[in-house]
């Protein structure tokens, strides 16, 4: 994409700065405020090379030269290097100016080559461009151009073409100061001078696409676009990463309805423009020839392709059968995570509303209760990444999961002074980043918590962790004074998540003006949680139980009961009480944690639907498999770890036949004798909006408006942290007062609500606001007294009303001297659909070793790289083993869904912890 060179012509008004005039005409700069910048806000567009919004400027290019006087009579001076001071005059188009920028311009064409018309950037080159608009018009140079080797793959996603490289540091500046890799570098020096990498050190980075992004030349191409396409051959629309749950903007650029090529947009609060890789360049499973383009069903032990007809009426009757002979819960619907937040609700209200049954679950085992995830007051990534800020990691590595807010986080800590504590079962990427780091035992991730907030841990070993570095860490969080953010996430799937939630009890009861960010990792899974693909829950983050009568009113139904979730229903299914089990773009197979029991229920249950867009494992073993549309080829909403909601473009159409989610749904509610009503995205996120108390207001209107780039946070009218004077283990009372005034304010103002649309999104958002917080007093009032601290807890609850309020303590039985109790955690690169998908990604996969500490490494007697025998209660593996400092004592660390290694063979899902044994002298 070219860099925009294009200006507001309304800058914003800023009151208290300083005077500058910009080519005669006076501006008002903010403090501090770079000329480069302010110049740019005021319609003034100065050239550059090197200067970028979002590194330190470092004035290597030249090219942002112009007039300044500031008071001692004008001269040249980079604009990019410069703050603005009262009374400074500048002169960007003087004769002095652009003499200088076209001897800029014509040194750095001395040796640059004219391969304009095959040059990838060719088009949208900054260089093309401004040797057009202020460069000499022609060269006085006739001498041969200097020519070397071309491309050098500086990794396997980048490629360099050195002769075209005018120096400018932009790559070289990211690496080392956005992504904290310093892999490449300039070499040699004077008129040698490259941009290179050391020898067997390629730009193995996650982030290494942005460099490509970046470079105001073609000298960095991508690997997946080169020679694919000219900028005037693409057609764009803006979109939403669906790699993993950050929501980083994009944009998607396509030819020919095939999509060739993402690029990061900059959005304040999210992504700055930044992608990792994966995000990236996975869109190639996109144009995958893999792709499901029309239904299957099975005959004997063979998919065969079939009509849609068929296929749907085959998946309605096996419903319909379920039904007759074993009711509702005799059905489970198990994933969505992948779905838009439209035919999440569609599966939500085909589930709940006609087929009556609770057993959904959007997260496959790997996440945490949706009270946790919902019921927390909720951080955004500015609150969690503001400077100076307190955050506390309990979750996992957010480099391998999260990489775009590990970039954020690292921000934070490198640049605006903020306090990192993590607490991890091993030391991760932001490790390095964090003031402390706690290590801690898998299982006892509570007690290291217990002992940070000072309250009394159980074991004497503090789970592991150094008791200094403990200490170190609860007088950080005292100078805090608790203003703490904390990310929350799952660091193990061989450990049970009720360790994570004891710990979320913990860090909520010691800190009660603490926010939580949710680092759940599947891409959507926070909006499917929202629309109710969770057992319990309805849309809009409310139980079932509270508000039940008014969806039943509204879908006509809704269970009788709370349902399983997914490890509930894999269980029910291998013991045979599931008849039907729908995936949802799920493959249990590869991502539930316990493959053991995920082959059991696949091989027992009587009937399996899929819907999704490739033929996965688990898909295979299906009995009805309907192609479903994916990202860039569907519109829609999705939601983002913070809760907030931003627009799905559509780019290309869906392969063959393919179909969106809402469509399937809605066809076997027809099938069915069931009229769901639902017509397109936007009406079913009307009836969201009218239906879903978090969601009230969000209108597609507020969503579409250039107000809303970045998204919307939802609810409108956030909650609050309690105040530290409540007490959350003592005001059950108050918190049921609360809940049941909330709930009665949420129905009683659909239609105002409604109504006030029509006036306008601002205003329809203020109304429900004024009406919720006035009758939440008013319901509370007649609900009786309340308990001391309940009005405040009513006045900050908003529409939202699941409530996370704490579990009690979880214990652990001691530990096997014997065993090791086992981490499982993840990589970026792995076996999932997406990135086996795409051939760029594919290779990157790294496999999996088990890493232990050195201490148990030289206690059982193993050599490094040697070939072990890992053996659990569920299963056995053979791995190569290496020592690992990062991995605390009685532990072993491994990465699950790698190639030739199915490390979920040895989880039990049931177990509280998983513990294994390693056996020496295996023959290799």
């Amino acid at each position: 994409m070219a860099e925009d060179t294009t200006v507001d012509a309304a800058p914003d008004v800023v009151d208290d700065g300083v005077a500058v005039t910009i080519d005669g005409t006076e501006v008002r700069a903010r403090k501090g405020e770079l000329l480069i910048d302010a110049a740019e806000r005021h319609g003034v567009y100065i050239p550059r090379f090197c200067y970028h919004e979002r590194m330190r400027p470092v004035g290597m290019c030249r090219m942002c030269i112009v007039e300044v006087d500031t008071g001692r009579g004008p001269s040249l001076q980079p604009s990019c290097m410069l703050e603005c001071t009262p009374d400074m005059v500048v002169d960007t188009t003087s004769e002095v100016t652009r003499k200088a920028q076209e001897g800029v311009l014509e040194f750095l064409l001395v040796n640059h080559p004219l391969d304009c018309p095959v040059c990838d950037k060719g088009g949208e080159c900054p260089l093309q461009d401004q040797t057009m608009s202020n460069g000499p018009g022609e060269s006085r140079y006739i001498e041969q151009k200097r020519h070397l080797e071309k491309p050098i793959p500086i990794s396997d996603l980048v490629l360099l073409d050195r002769e075209r490289c005018i120096l400018c540091d932009r790559c070289t500046r990211f690496a080392s100061e956005v992504a904290g890799d310093p892999l490449i570098h300039f070499l040699h020096r004077g008129n040698h001078t490259e941009v290179n990498t050391f020898p067997d050190e390629p730009f193995a980075s996650y982030f290494s696409g942005n460099t490509v992004q970046i470079c105001p030349v073609g000298a960095l191409t991508a690997t997946s676009y080169r020679f694919k396409a000219r900028p005037w051959d693409l057609t764009q629309t803006e979109s939403t990463c669906q790699s993993c749950s950050v929501g980083c903007r994009v944009a998607v650029q396509a030819s020919r309805n095939e999509v060739l090529r993402i690029l990061g947009v900059d959005v304040d609060p999210v992504n700055w423009g930044w992608l990792c890789d994966k995000g990236r360049f996975d869109f190639e499973a996109i144009n995958s020839d893999e792709r499901l383009a029309a239904p299957l069903v099975r005959q004997g032990d063979e998919l065969a392709p079939a009509g849609w007809a068929q296929a749907l009426r085959q998946a309605a009757d096996a419903l319909s059968g379920a039904l007759d002979s074993g009711g509702p819960v005799s059905i489970g619907v198990l994933g969505g995570a992948r779905l838009t937040n439209e035919d999440a609700y569609a599966w939500t209200r085909f589930a709940k509303g006609v087929l009556g049954t609770d057993n959904c679950d959007a997260q496959l085992g790997d996440g945490l209760p949706p009270e946790v995830v919902l019921g927390l007051p909720r951080a955004t990534i500015d609150e969690v990444c503001r400077p100076g800020g307190t955050v506390v990691v309990v979750g996992p590595d957010p480099k391998e999961e999260l990489p775009v807010l590990f970039l954020r986080l690292r921000h934070a800590v490198v640049e605006a002074g903020a306090t990192l504590i993590e607490v991890a079962p091993a030391r991760s990427g932001i490790s390095d980043y964090a003031t402390v780091t706690l290590t801690h035992r898998p299982g006892e991730v509570a007690e290291v918590v217990r002992a940070l907030v000072g309250e009394t841990g159980q074991s004497s070993d503090l789970g592991g962790a150094d008791a200094s570095a403990v200490g170190r860490a609860r007088a950080l969080l005292d100078q805090a004074d608790g203003d703490v953010c904390v990310v929350l996430g799952r660091p193990s799937v061989a450990e049970s998540a009720d360790f994570v939630t004891d710990a979320a009890s913990v860090l909520q009861r010691a800190l009660p003006g603490a926010r939580f960010l949710s680092a759940l990792r599947r891409s959507n899974v926070h909006g499917a949680l929202d629309m109710g693909l969770a057992p319990g829950l309805l849309p809009g983050r409310v139980r079932l139980e509270d508000s039940g009568a008014e969806f039943a009113e509204a879908w006509g139904a809704v269970p009788a009961t709370v349902g399983l979730d997914a490890h509930g229903m894999l269980t029910a299914a291998a013991e045979g009480r599931l008849s039907v089990l729908v995936l949802l773009g799920a493959d249990p197979l590869a991502d539930f944690p316990d493959r053991h029991l995920a082959e059991r229920a696949l091989a027992t249950v009587p009937t399996i639907v899929a819907s999704d867009l490739f033929l996965t494992e688990s898909s295979a073993r299906a009995h009805v498999v309907l192609p479903a549309a994916g990202f860039a080829e569907c519109e829609g909403t999705t939601t983002n770890l913070e809760g907030r909601v931003s627009v799905l473009g559509q780019k290309v159409t869906p392969p063959g036949t393919a179909r969106s989610d809402w469509m399937i749904a809605a066809e076997l509610a027809r099938l069915m004798g069931h009229d769901l009503g639902l017509e397109s995205p936007a009406a079913i996120w009307d009836e969201i909006c009218t239906l879903a108390p978090s969601h009230r207001g969000v209108t597609t209107d507020l969503l579409r408006s250039t107000d809303s780039d970045a998204g919307v946070l939802v609810p409108l009218e956030r909650e609050e942290p309690a105040p530290a004077d409540v007490d959350s283990t003592d005001g059950v009372a108050a918190e049921d007062v609360a809940e049941a005034a909330v709930d009665q304010a949420a129905a009683d103002d659909t239609l105002e609500a409604q109504a006030a649309e029509a006036e306008g999104v601002a205003a329809a958002a203020e109304q429900v606001a004024a009406e919720e917080a006035g009758e939440l007093a008013e319901e509370a009032a007649a609900d009786g007294p309340v308990e001391d601290g309940a009005e405040e807890a009513v006045a900050s609850r908003g529409p939202a009303t699941l409530r996370f309020d704490g579990i009690p303590a979880v214990t652990l039985a001691p530990r096997d001297a014997y065993s090791l109790r086992l981490v499982a955690t993840r990589k970026l690169y792995d076996q999932g659909t997406g990135v086996q998908q795409s051939a760029q990604l594919a290779p990157l996969a790294p496999g999996s070793v088990l890493r232990l500490n050195r201490y148990d490494f030289e206690r059982l007697g193993v050599e490094e790289g040697s070939v072990v025998r890992v053996a659990s209660a569920r299963g056995a593996l053979r791995v190569p083993v290496v020592v690992d400092a990062g991995v605390p004592r009685g532990a072993a660390a491994v990465y699950v869904n790698q190639p030739g290694l199915a490390a979920t063979s040895l989880v039990d899902a049931a177990a509280a912890v998983t513990e294994v044994r390693v056996e020496t002298g295996i023959d290799s």
